[in-house]
């Protein structure tokens, strides 16, 4: 591989907006895309692979460069120098590698991966924390499958299409796809490519959701002509597959905090030909109410630390902070407590996360379970899923059952 000037000024021009202005990485590469229309895809592929490298292994290469925050423009350079050197890129004659080490710089990573903390790019707390939850053999095994890029998986919705004719006419647009195992919607993308520009796409014959995310709506065990509550909705990709589940018959009311994600999910609704879907924005505690005891179903996909998905938010490892994850845990006792009120006897629940914590899944539903809110419940299972067992997300689900 050889580098090009302008795709490196690119990425150095992103990696200081995501490092020293905290500007969130997704956000950052969708703007440097648009740079320049003379751009292919493999110039695209760079950028946006090359920034997600960086912040990834922000603290390693940082620590081989012998360089600290905020980083100047040199720094970030000498940051592309530690990455290109480590993977085997012959640095170009430019003014910005003048005297890299590179010697120094295998030497220093040799000695570095002895430390996991460094070698796997995380903050102290961060490695403390897990390794405390989880075990210091886990943990080293988790974090070491959350460093890898995520696979592309799509979801197809049921609703238009079948799987065979989806693979089909991806084939025909020379996108290769195979099945998941145990994933009975899921396709995954052989190579990645943009998939958002296809006929497909634009015809709702699929979202993109990852393999952990899909098993979540499965689990809530619902059955069409329900009426299912979707409490933390976002953008919607949990409940429009539930709508395909459902097969549009019967009623999802989606809910959330944020109003702009509800428009964002009706927009998909729409594209996804998902009629049984109606928003409604949680902007005091009266949507709450009116709906108590009147679903066969609830989803709590819980606010959390996201520390299950960082492998495609690498971005979260730097700006998370350990008081946030004690704040996050109490707003998700609060939801568990106050949303399960809206499931009727005889219903179930499903709590879910993407965190690996324990503290944030099996002890808040434990938690949930000895309280006054989680009397009338009985627990009937439960799924833990780790990256480094399962090739996806880390995710966690626990199933309930209201008391008839």
């Amino acid at each position: 591989m050889r580098l090009h000037r302008n795709l490196c000024f690119a990425t150095v021009d992103g990696l200081l907006q995501i490092f020293n202005e905290g500007t969130y990485a997704d956000k950052v590469v969708q703007q440097l895309l648009k740079r320049d229309k003379r751009w292919g895809s493999r110039d695209r592929a760079f950028v946006a692979e090359t920034t997600y490298d960086i912040v990834r292994w922000k603290r390693l290469y940082a620590e081989i460069a012998e360089v600290k925050e905020p980083f100047s423009r040199d720094d970030v350079w000498r940051l592309i120098a530690v990455w290109a050197t480590l993977k085997g890129i012959k640095l170009p004659d430019w003014k910005y590698f003048e005297n890299t080490p590179t010697r120094k710089i295998k030497g220093r990573f040799d000695e570095f991966s002895k430390i996991r903390k460094i070698k796997e790019s995380v903050p102290d707390w961060m490695d403390e924390l897990v390794a405390k939850e989880l075990g210091e053999n886990l943990w080293s095994k988790e974090v070491a499958a959350l460093n890898l890029q995520a696979d592309v998986v799509l979801r197809v919705n049921t609703l238009k299409t079948t799987k065979e004719k989806l693979q089909a006419e991806l084939f025909d647009l020379d996108i290769e796809t195979e099945e998941v195992k145990n994933h009975p919607d899921a396709l995954r993308l052989k190579e990645r490519t943009n998939v958002f520009t296809t006929d497909a796409f634009k015809k709702g014959f699929f979202e993109v959701q990852d393999g952990s995310s899909q098993k979540v709506a499965e689990f809530l065990d619902v059955q069409p002509g329900m009426k299912v509550v979707d409490t933390c909705a976002g953008a919607g990709g949990k409940t429009l597959h539930l709508a395909a589940l459902m097969e549009n018959k019967g009623q999802i009311v989606a809910m959330d905090i944020y109003e702009n994600k509800l428009k964002e999910l009706k927009r998909r609704a729409k594209r996804a030909g998902a009629h049984n879907i109606e928003m409604r924005v949680i902007d005091s505690t009266k949507p709450i109410k009116k709906l108590y005891d009147k679903a066969d179903r609830v989803l709590i996909d819980a606010p959390c630390s996201g520390l299950g998905v960082l492998r495609r938010n690498p971005d979260a490892k730097w700006k998370l902070q350990p008081e946030f994850i004690d704040k996050i845990k109490e707003t998700q006792a609060q939801i568990l407590s106050s949303y399960s009120r809206m499931v009727k006897p005889g219903g179930k629940i499903v709590y879910a996360t993407c965190s690996i914590l324990p503290s944030e899944n099996q002890d808040q539903v434990k938690h949930f379970l000895t309280s006054e809110a989680g009397k009338d419940f009985t627990f009937v299972k439960e799924k833990k899923i780790l990256s480094h067992e399962s090739g996806f997300d880390g995710f966690y689900m626990a199933l309930l059952e209201k008391k008839k």
